[in-house]
């Protein structure tokens, strides 16, 4: 077993700012996300992109993964453990981003809306866009995850055999009396699988190079997008099943169905679909 290193989840503070390290980590990711994009074009793997254009595309992705992310895990997400909805309790709550929260699933589609705007002011095909965003939004996924775990948040259930599983520290720090050590043992809580890291590798890695390995060779329009879609929600489907429930919900259906499985099935489907015309219209995918 291991011991969760105990992160500061403040990186550094200047004076009353307090950077936080899951900031920084969304900085590296949309970082990445672009060297990743002009990386592609330097090796031809996509054509008609300037470097003004993929600068100007991750501006509106960012907008569109901060205020949908945010919205989205306020309408998903943001409920007491007796099921109200805290939009109601606090109008404000949606703009409080020190309290943490954002959902892939609103980021996501915050991002098709901006995408749309993006293509309609460089008068580019919609479906290009989103075929060029989603091979190197797997960076910014993996940033993310790594920022969950720097946080401490989002582990797993307790696996007494992984000899990864993780041990957290539950004595005089800021997971003291929280959820995760209700059980202490030499104050340590039981070991927990760490499945921020499970995600980083699934969505984050494998997407990635899956993705970049798939663009590289001609495919039809829309196929990039439909195999983000398809592989993102296979992957997350399959860790909700060791990760632990959201506590406001817990098992939604059939006594295992998370609200994470409930909102990737669409994705699955999403996927399924685009794929399918993809490959029964077989047109280009032009400048993706």
């Amino acid at each position: 077993m291991l011991n969760y290193p105990d992160f500061n989840p403040v990186a550094f503070s200047l004076g009353p700012l307090k950077v936080h390290w899951y900031g920084i980590t969304y900085l590296v990711g949309f970082l990445g996300c672009y060297l990743a994009a002009r990386l592609r074009g330097a090796r031809g793997y996509t054509s008609g992109w300037t470097a003004e254009q993929i600068g100007d595309l991750l501006f509106y992705v960012a907008l569109g993964v901060v205020i949908g992310g945010r919205i989205g895990y306020t309408l998903f997400y943001a409920y007491t453990p007796e099921g109200q909805w805290l939009e109601w309790q606090n109008p404000l709550y949606i703009f409080q981003v020190w309290d943490g929260g954002m959902s892939f699933h609103g980021g996501l589609l915050g991002v098709l809306v901006a995408v749309a705007l993006f293509a309609h002011k460089y008068k580019k095909r919609y479906f290009d866009v989103v075929d060029f965003s989603a091979v190197v939004v797997p960076i910014g996924l993996a940033a993310g995850r790594i920022g969950n775990f720097i946080n401490g948040e989002l582990w797993g259930k307790i696996s007494t055999t992984l000899p990864w599983a993780m041990r957290l520290p539950c004595v005089n720090t800021r997971f003291t009396g929280g959820e995760y050590c209700r059980h202490v043992v030499n104050g340590y809580s039981l070991p927990r699988q760490p499945t921020q890291l499970y995600e980083f590798l699934l969505e984050g890695v494998v997407l990635f190079v899956v993705l970049f390995v798939f663009s590289m060779k001609p495919r039809p329009r829309m196929a990039a997008s439909g195999l983000f879609a398809l592989l993102y929600g296979c992957f997350r489907f399959a860790v909700e099943f060791v990760r632990l429930p959201d506590p406001q919900f817990g098992y939604l259906a059939f006594g295992w169905m998370t609200m994470g499985q409930i909102l990737s099935l669409p994705l699955i489907l999403i996927g399924i679909v685009l794929l399918a015309l993809a490959y029964r219209r077989k047109e280009s995918a032009g400048t993706g």
